[in-house]
């Protein structure tokens, strides 16, 4: 784990140990911030997180309460207020 400051400072290490298969984590103010990976480490997670992503149809007809209520969102019943012009 890297501070910010030596992050910058090594940057070169930084990068040579992500290439090098180890994801290097950098801190800001004692907090985790970001993670430096190596680019085909990210493609391959990208890869990985589309291929499990169903379509957004798919994703619209699993909400809960669809499958169990036939009509779970109906309109409201609801009158349009009086307005004096």
């Amino acid at each position: 784990m890297w501070t910010l400051q030596d992050a910058k400072n090594r940057f070169s290490a930084v990068v040579e140990a992500a290439l090098a298969g180890q994801p290097q984590q950098v801190t800001r103010r004692g907090k985790p911030a970001v993670v430096v990976l190596s680019a085909a480490d990210y493609d391959q997670m990208r890869q990985a997180a589309q291929g499990r992503r169903g379509s957004f149809l798919q994703h619209l007809l699993d909400f809960p309460g669809l499958r169990d209520d036939p009509a779970p969102l109906s309109q409201p019943q609801a009158r349009p207020r009086d307005v004096d012009f």
